[in-house]
């Protein structure tokens, strides 16, 4: 039986790390494109480009309020 539960933890441990793997890699993405201003210049922003990063915040937010158990998770 200890065997079958370690093979278990084994696989969700493999699992944990790809999950984490994918996070940092999307984390990583997100900081470039963030010190790369999203890819935009200063004399080409317009309120459309503030809807986007406002769209992104909020989505982050619900990340980080799920992570961090704040906003509508918290206890």
């Amino acid at each position: 039986m200890t065997t079958r539960r370690t093979a278990q933890n084994d696989k969700a441990l493999d699992a944990f790390i790809a999950a984490k793997a994918e996070i940092d890699v999307i984390l990583e993405r997100l900081k470039a494109l963030s010190d790369d201003h999203f890819e935009t210049h200063p004399d080409e922003i317009h309120w459309g480009h503030v809807g986007t990063l406002k769209h992104y915040a909020g989505l982050l937010r619900q990340i980080t309020d799920s992570a961090f158990k704040e906003g509508e998770h918290a206890a």
